[in-house]
C-alpha cells in the first residue's frame, strides 16, 4: 500500500461511520475531572477503552497511579519496533472539564455524540478525545498500511487530569524519564487558527493564575449607617486591579511584559489572520498592547485577563459594606517573560501603589515554549501536511492558549509539534462543545499522512531535528 492509498483507507474510516462509532463510544465516558475529585471513570477509561484498542497494534502498555493525589491515573504504552530505531513520543488527555449538563441546548447532551451535519456534538469532541481519537486512528491505519513495520517506536503518555492542570504529570515524567524518551513529540490538542486550514504550532503560552484578596473585617456592616467611614474592599480592590491593567486590556506592569516581539516571529505571523471564522467573535478595536496585529497579540505578548471578581451578593445585593473582595485573573505569557518572579512582581507593584493590604495567592502554573523556527523538523513537517491536505498550513509558532508542553519540550527535552484538529469557535469547555466533521476528516488524512512520512525519512531529520527545544524568538 502507498501513502495515497493509506489516505484513502482513513476517509473511508471516517465514512462509512466507524470514527463516529469510536467517538460515540469515548463520549459517553463521564471523565470529568476539574470537580476537586478523581472519580473511578478516569482510570476506567484507560483500562476499559484506550488499553483494548492499543494492545491489539502491539503496544505495551501500563497504567499508572499518579502520585499527586489532586492528579487522575496515566497511560504509558510503548511499541518498540528495534530499540536502535528513532521514537515518536504522542501525548493526548481524556479526561473533560465539567459537563453543565443543564446549561446545553435542550436537544443535547454532553455525553452523547449528537450528529447535527457538519457539527458533531458532545463533551470532550473537541478537547481531547476527538483529537486523539483521530490520531490513533490514523496510527493505526499506518501500521496496517506499512505491513506492521512504522520504522519508528511509539510511545504514548495519556493523562487523566489536563483540565484540573496537570497535577503530578511533571513528577510522573521525571519518574518514568528513561521509558519517555524520544526523538520527537507529536500531538493534537488545541484549536486550529482557523477551521478552513490545517495548522501547525510549535509551544505554547505559559499560564499563572492568582488571586488577589481584600479583607477589610469580618463581615458586613450597614451601608447607610457606616457608608463613607469604613473602607470598602470591593472599592479598593477594583482601584488596585486598574494600576495592573488599563482600560482597554494594556499590562501597565513591566515585570509581567515580554521583551519585544521578534522580527522572525513577526515574518511568521504576516499571513495568520485571526477572527475570521463565521462563529468567531468580532474582535474590540483599540483593545490589548498597541502597534501589534491580533496575531502579534496573542502568539507574540502577554495578557493580564480577570476572570472573575467577587464582592457581596452580586445575584441579590443588600444595603451593607462588604467584608471582603477578590478577583481571580490570570497571565498568559511567552517566552522570555520572568514567570517565575510573578508573585514578587506584582507585591512590590502594589506594594509601590499603597495596596499592601491586596494578598496574593499563585495558583495553576506552566511555562511558556516555542520550538525555534528554523528547527529542521518545521519545515518537513508543514511539506508534510500540504501533501497530505492539499493546501498549505498554517504555521503558528506557539498556541495563545496553554498545554503543559514545557514538561516535553524543557524537563524532557523534545522538539515539539502540534497539529490541532478543532477550530476557534468548537465551544471547547462550555456548553454545546462540537467537532467540524470537515476538520476531524482532514485531520486524519494529515495525521496518517505524518505517520507515514516518519517512516520515510531514512534518518533525516531525525539526527537535524534534535538540535534545540525552545527560542526566546
Amino acid at each position: 500500500m502507498n501513502r495515497e492509498q493509506l489516505i484513502q483507507n482513513v476517509h473511508r474510516y471516517f465514512d462509512d461511520g466507524r470514527f463516529a462509532s469510536d467517538l460515540r463510544r469515548r463520549v459517553a465516558w463521564r471523565t470529568e475531572s476539574d470537580t476537586g475529585q478523581v472519580p473511578p471513570t478516569l482510570r476506567a477509561y484507560l483500562t476499559d477503552e484506550i488499553v483494548p484498542w492499543l494492545e491489539p497494534l502491539g503496544f505495551d502498555c501500563q497504567v499508572l497511579q499518579n502520585t499527586d493525589p489532586k492528579g487522575g491515573p496515566l497511560l504509558l504504552a510503548r511499541r518498540v519496533e528495534d530499540p536502535a530505531l528513532p521514537t515518536v513520543m504522542t501525548y493526548g488527555h481524556g479526561d473533560v472539564v465539567n459537563g453543565q449538563d443543564s446549561a446545553w441546548r435542550e436537544d443535547l447532551s454532553p455525553w452523547e455524540l449528537t450528529i447535527e451535519g457538519e457539527r458533531w456534538y458532545g463533551r470532550g469532541t473537541a478537547d481531547n478525545k476527538g483529537q486523539h481519537t483521530v490520531s490513533l486512528a490514523a496510527l493505526a491505519h499506518t501500521l496496517e498500511a506499512r505491513q506492521g513495520r512504522l520504522g519508528y517506536n511509539v510511545t504514548l503518555l495519556m493523562e487523566m487530569g489536563e483540565e484540573a492542570g496537570s497535577p503530578g504529570l511533571g513528577a510522573f515524567c521525571e519518574q518514568h524519564r528513561e521509558a519517555l524518551k524520544a526523538d520527537l513529540f507529536v500531538a493534537s490538542d488545541g484549536p486550529r487558527v482557523s477551521a478552513a486550514r490545517p495548522t501547525l504550532f510549535l509551544g505554547s503560552r505559559g499560564a499563572i493564575n492568582f488571586s488577589l484578596t481584600v479583607r477589610s473585617r469580618d463581615k458586613a456592616y450597614h451601608s447607610g449607617n457606616w457608608g463613607g467611614v469604613l473602607a470598602n474592599p470591593a472599592t479598593v480592590l477594583t482601584h488596585a486591579l486598574a494600576t495592573l491593567v488599563d482600560a482597554k486590556g494594556r499590562i501597565l506592569v513591566k515585570g509581567l511584559l515580554p521583551p519585544s516581539v521578534p522580527n522572525k516571529l513577526r515574518t511568521a505571523l504576516e499571513d495568520v489572520a485571526i477572527g475570521t471564522g463565521a462563529d468567531d467573535p468580532a474582535l474590540t478595536p483599540g483593545w490589548g498592547e498597541p502597534g501589534l496585529t491580533p496575531a502579534e497579540q496573542l502568539v507574540g505578548w502577554n495578557t493580564l485577563e480577570v476572570l472573575a471578581l467577587g464582592s457581596g451578593n452580586a445575584q441579590r445585593p443588600v444595603n451593607a459594606i462588604p467584608s471582603q473582595a477578590a478577583a481571580h485573573c490570570q497571565l498568559r505569557f511567552v517566552v522570555g517573560t520572568n514567570w517565575k518572579n510573578v508573585k514578587t512582581t506584582l507585591r512590590e507593584h502594589l506594594d509601590t501603589h499603597g495596596f499592601s493590604q491586596v494578598e496574593i495567592s499563585i495558583g495553576m502554573e506552566c511555562g511558556a515554549t516555542r520550538l525555534d523556527l528554523h528547527n529542521p523538523w518545521v519545515d518537513w513537517t508543514l511539506a508534510s501536511l500540504q501533501a497530505s491536505a492539499g493546501q498549505p498550513a498554517t504555521l503558528l509558532p506557539n498556541l495563545a492558549g496553554s498545554l503543559p508542553n514545557d514538561i516535553f519540550a524543557d524537563q524532557l527535552g523534545l522538539p515539539t509539534l502540534w497539529v490541532p484538529h478543532s477550530y476557534p469557535a468548537c465551544a471547547q469547555h462550555a456548553p454545546n462543545e462540537h467537532l467540524l466533521a470537515s476538520v476531524a476528516r482532514e485531520g486524519l488524512a494529515v495525521m496518517a499522512g505524518l505517520f507515514w512520512d516518519l517512516g520515510e525519512t531514512n534518518g533525516v531529520p531525525w539526527k537535524e531535528g534534535a538540535l534545540s527545544t525552545t527560542t526566546s524568538a
